[in-house]
Parts: C-alpha cells; sequence; structure tokens
C-alpha cells in the first residue's frame, strides 16, 4: 500500500506543477525536476530510490517507441547523415571532452572512470527534449535533427558507457570496441525490425481498438527485452519498432485504433515523463549525502564539466555541418543550416533520465561512484534549466520560430485536405450510376461536393476562405449544438437510455471535431 500510495501522491504532485509551470510559462521538465529537489529536503518523506534496471526497461521503450512513432520517416532518412554525426560523432566527442576535463581536475580519477563520466553525461535526453520542443514552433528539419538525434544516442553513448566500466578492470582494443558497437546496433535494427513487422501483422487482426493499443505497448516491451536479452542495443530496437510502426500505422489501424490509441499514449506519455523527472529531483537527498569531496572542490568541477557538455556541442555542431559541404556532392543534396539554426542545435543539448540511470547503474566500488553519480546529477539539473527554459528565448531572439497560420486553414494543409476531399467525391461521383447505391449516392453528393468546395477555395485564396469559415462554423456548429440539446432533452424524458445517447453523443463530438478541424480552429 506504501508504494501504491507513494505513487498516486507523486501522480498529483506531477499534476500541480504541471500546472505551475503552464502559469510560469517554462518547461514543465524543469518544474517537475526543481519540484522534486523541494520536496526532497521535506522531513519524514519516505525516501524514493530509482532503480536504473527499472527506469531503462520500464519508462524508457513507450516513451522512446511514441518519439519514433511520430517521426517522419522520409525526413528522418533525409537527414540521416547529420542526425548519425550527432547521435555517434558528437556523443564521443562530448565524452572525450568530459573525461580529459575530469581527469585534469580530480588527477587521482583512473582514464576509464573519467571516460565513463563523459559517455554518462554526452546524450541528450529524448525524454527532455521532447518535454521542451513540445512547447515551440520550431523549423521541420531543425526538429527532425534534434529528435532523431535523441533518439538513437541513447545506443552509442550506452555502448561507451560499458567499455568504459570494463575497462575500469580488464584491458579492451579499440579494435574490438568498434566491432561490438557495429553489432550491438545492427542487432538493434535487426530485434527492432522483427518486432516491428510482426506487430504490423498482427495489429489488423485483433480487431479491437483496445486489444491493439494494449498490444502497441507490448510492443515497445518486447523489442527493449529481447534485445537486451540478446546483448545488443535495446534503445536502438525500440526506436526501429516505432519507425516501422509509425510508417505502417496509415494502413494497419482503422479509425477507431488511431483516436483511441492516440489519446492513451498521450496519457502514457504524460504521466511517464511527469513521474522520470519527479523522481530525478527526489534523488538529490541521496547523492548529497553520500559525497565526502569537499564543497569548493566539488562547486569547480560540477561547473567545468556542466560547461564542457554545453560548449562540446557548439565546438562540434558547427565544423560538422561546414566541413562536408566543401565537398560538391554534400553541398547539393543537403542545404546548408544558417548559423541560426546551427545555433538552436547546439542548445537544444537537455539531459535526463538515461544519463542518471546509467549513473546509478555504475557497480558498487567502481572509482568516483559516487562523485560520478552527483556530476551526472548535476549536468542534468544545468541543461534542463539553463538551456530548457532558455531555448524558447533563445528561438525567439534569433527569429526562426515559425509563426501560426491565423487565416483558417493553411494553404498547403487545405491542398491536401482538397485532395483528400476530390478522391472521396469521385468516389461518390461513381456510384451514381450503381442500381444498388446510387440514391444512397445521390443523397450524400451535395455534402461531399460543398466540402470539396470550400477546401478547393481555401487552397486558392485565404482570405475569402476566412470570410466563409466564419459562417460556415456558426451554421454547422450551432445545428451540432442544437442537436446535442435536443438529445439530452429527449434522455431527460425518459426516451433515450444512457448508452445510447453517450454513443449518439460521440458521433455528433467526433462532428463537431472534424468541422473545427477542416476550418482551421
Amino acid at each position: 500500500m506504501l508504494v501504491v500510495e507513494i505513487t498516486l501522491g507523486l501522480i498529483a504532485v506531477c499534476i500541480g506543477f504541471a500546472l505551475l509551470a503552464r502559469r510560469l510559462d517554462i518547461p514543465y521538465a524543469v518544474a517537475l525536476v526543481l519540484g522534486g529537489m523541494a520536496l526532497a529536503f521535506i522531513p519524514g518523506l519516505p525516501e524514493i530510490r530509482l532503480d536504473p534496471s527499472l527506469a531503462l526497461a520500464f519508462f524508457l521503450p513507450p516513451l522512446l517507441q511514441a518519439s519514433a512513432w511520430r517521426t517522419d520517416w522520409r525526413d528522418f532518412r533525409a537527414n540521416l547523415r547529420p542526425i548519425l554525426l550527432l547521435a555517434i560523432g558528437c556523443v564521443a566527442f562530448t565524452a572525450l571532452c568530459v573525461g580529459i576535463v575530469a581527469k585534469l581536475l580530480v588527477p587521482a580519477m583512473p582514464w576509464a572512470a573519467a571516460i565513463a563520466l563523459g559517455a554518462i553525461v554526452a546524450p541528450p535526453d529524448a525524454v527532455a527534449a521532447e518535454a521542451v520542443l513540445a512547447r515551440l514552433r520550431m523549423p521541420g528539419r531543425i526538429v527532425t535533427i534534434i529528435e532523431g538525434e535523441s533518439l538513437i544516442n541513447d545506443a552509442a553513448a550506452l555502448v561507451l558507457y560499458r567499455f568504459a566500466v570494463v575497462a575500469a578492470v580488464a584491458v579492451i582494443s579499440p579494435g574490438e570496441a568498434f566491432l561490438t558497437f557495429v553489432l550491438v546496433g545492427t542487432g538493434g535494427i535487426a530485434v527492432g525490425w522483427a518486432i516491428g513487422r510482426i506487430e504490423v501483422r498482427l495489429l489488423p487482426r485483433l480487431g479491437d481498438p483496445m486489444l491493439e493499443t494494449a498490444a502497441s505497448f507490448l510492443g515497445c516491451y518486447a523489442s527493449y527485452l529481447a534485445a537486451e536479452a540478446l546483448h545488443v542495443s535495446g534503445v536502438i530496437a525500440v526506436v526501429t519498432t516505432g519507425l516501422v510502426l509509425g510508417r505502417a500505422q496509415h494502413v494497419i489501424l482503422d479509425a477507431r485504433t488511431r483516436v483511441a490509441a492516440q489519446t492513451v499514449w498521450n496519457f502514457v506519455e504524460f504521466l511517464l515523463n511527469s513521474l522520470v523527472f519527479m523522481i530525478i529531483g527526489l534523488q538529490l537527498n541521496r547523492i548529497v549525502g553520500r559525497l565526502d569531496t569537499g564543497f569548493g572542490l566539488l562547486a569547480i568541477v560540477t561547473g567545468a564539466v556542466s560547461a564542457t557538455v554545453i560548449v562540446s556541442r557548439f565546438v562540434w555542431v558547427f565544423p560538422e555541418s561546414w566541413i562536408p559541404r566543401l565537398l560538391p556532392r554534400v553541398r547539393r543534396a543537403e542545404p546548408l543550416p544558417g548559423w541560426r539554426a546551427l545555433t538552436v542545435i547546439s542548445w537544444a543539448g537537455m539531459r535526463g533520465v538515461v544519463s542518471l540511470a546509467a549513473a546509478i547503474a555504475l557497480p558498487e566500488g567502481f572509482p568516483f561512484r559516487d562523485l560520478i553519480v552527483f556530476l551526472a546529477f548535476a549536468t542534468i539539473l544545468v541543461t534542463l534549466v539553463v538551456q530548457g527554459t532558455t531555448l524558447a528565448w533563445v528561438i525567439h531572439r534569433l527569429e526562426i520560430e515559425e509563426k501560426p497560420f491565423d487565416g483558417g486553414v493553411h494553404p498547403e494543409e487545405a491542398e491536401g485536405r482538397h485532395v483528400a476531399a476530390a478522391a472521396a467525391l469521385a468516389s461518390i461521383e461513381a456510384a451514381l450510376t450503381d442500381p444498388l447505391y446510387g440514391g444512397i449516392a445521390g443523397d450524400i453528393l451535395g455534402d461531399y461536393r460543398d466540402r470539396a468546395g470550400y477546401l478547393g477555395r481555401s487552397a486558392a485564396n485565404a482570405a475569402l476562405a476566412d470570410i466563409e469559415r466564419t459562417a460556415r462554423r456558426h451554421l454547422r456548429l450551432d445545428a451540432l449544438a442544437a442537436a446535442r440539446a435536443a438529445l439530452i432533452t429527449h434522455h431527460h424524458a425518459g426516451k433515450l437510455r444512457q448508452e445510447q445517447l453517450a454513443r449518439l453523443e460521440r458521433e455528433l463530438d467526433l462532428e463537431a471535431i472534424r468541422v473545427r478541424q477542416v476550418l482551421g480552429e
């Protein structure tokens, strides 16, 4: 019961801090971490320990799959070169820089421990990036690169971390390390692809939105656990499964499942994100209490490591973007990002749960373990607070944020809607001569022609369409509101059962949602 009470209490506190973050206009991840730190000092509260295997095996798979599910595979593939250079190259570079700085400031720390620290704090976190980027309107290519990097860089960092831990007690050659990295990565891709293909075949056969949604959760855990059991990358496996399902979802899932799954996944994402960042903050008491390092040296090392993590990303990103474009083939294939975009990519380096879980997973007796755990926590805190709270300001100052379209339906979206509506209209018109369906097709033809005509006018002239949109909103939404009121009155008169009312009201709600989407609201 204590575990249940603590969990429910944390959820309630998470909701409160999320509301506070919205009021203060800061990323809710920052509010949750700082709130967890504040709660950690309240006397009498039960101590909450973060089991690293639980953090990675329970929290990470659904959060990674949800991000991968939403990733546009075409954009991901088009930007694969910069994503891999960040996810692998920048991680290795940052780990090396942090290791050198840690060794210089703490000479007694073995090189293996220093590199392990670098590997722990090197990867920007997918969960943290998602929590911050969700509030901003950034250009699509920047979002693709940042989120794509954060999806796969954990694998590179964790492989480097494992070798550093092994190197603390044994000798391992660079060739063996590289070969193992390739095998771990390709093995993770193979496992994730296999699980993804199984899910693609399984989901349409279930025929029930609840079962299909539940199976989608099992898929991400199956990918991670199967990959880890085979000693390959669970992170890469989950991301691969998410990409496979995200690409196939439009074909294998029906409308009911997509609506239900999106609602459930959004809820689970919020819950797991909130608990992760809250628990990170609650670790402060135990981490600080075990340190015996002097405050002055601790402050210097903490500042130096955090600064190295932030600065090394700038040092890597700008040359990595400019130097390859000296080659004509690369210059023709990929447009050169401006310095503003590169600045945003460099500044979006928030760390999160993977770094802390990897630090806590260090074996007991590992050299300078307590110091490494504290530095990992401090780096997470600094990057979340400093970079997370200022990223929106940086984007505003650099003037690269995309402005919201206030004229109803965006012309590009209107064109897409027009294409879909025209195809639907052609299908109905083709049925007019059918002896069985012709009369029904004639009844509904007017609605389809009306919809296709409005969307065509929206794509051609947004200003005139905005005037029409106002009239349509009043007519259609007022009609739906009147229908709902009539149903409720009918129900209160005892002529309609509750379950029938709920079914009819849901139809009206979905129609209202559709109308608002068509009108760009």
